[in-house]
């Protein structure tokens, strides 16, 4: 099922994945002799990839929202006002979103940069 352009078993799978992680990293250190099974490490994702994706969707939002604001524009009866309205509002949202990731990620890579070695 999508949500806002996004589909929600990735957004799952994710959150699993965060969960497991989290799991993880609050277990106690065993011994280093410890020969037991050794766990697989969580499948990686490309940053870029995922990136990529999610701007995607969000130029896929403004795009369709576009294209039936200009519908309902041109007097085409299968398109109604409720659904503009909500297609744009929702366009909006996920790029506001983007906006803020955008800053978190900028504002995160000065950090760095500002940091003494």
């Amino acid at each position: 099922m999508k949500v806002n352009g996004i589909d929600s078993n990735a957004i799952e799978a994710m959150v699993a994945q965060l969960k497991a992680a989290a799991a993880r990293a609050q277990k106690p250190t065993e011994a280093l002799g410890n020969t037991g099974p050794v766990e697989q490490p969580a499948s990686k994702v490309d940053f870029s990839q995922a990136l990529k994706a999610s701007l995607d969707n969000v130029a896929s939002a403004q795009n369709s929202a576009d294209q039936m604001g200009q519908k309902f524009t041109m007097g085409d009866d299968s398109v109604n006002l409720s659904d503009v309205m909500i297609s744009m509002q929702k366009a909006s949202i996920s790029f506001q979103a983007t906006v803020q990731v955008r800053n978190k990620l900028v504002s995160a890579y000065q950090d760095m940069m500002n940091m003494q070695v």
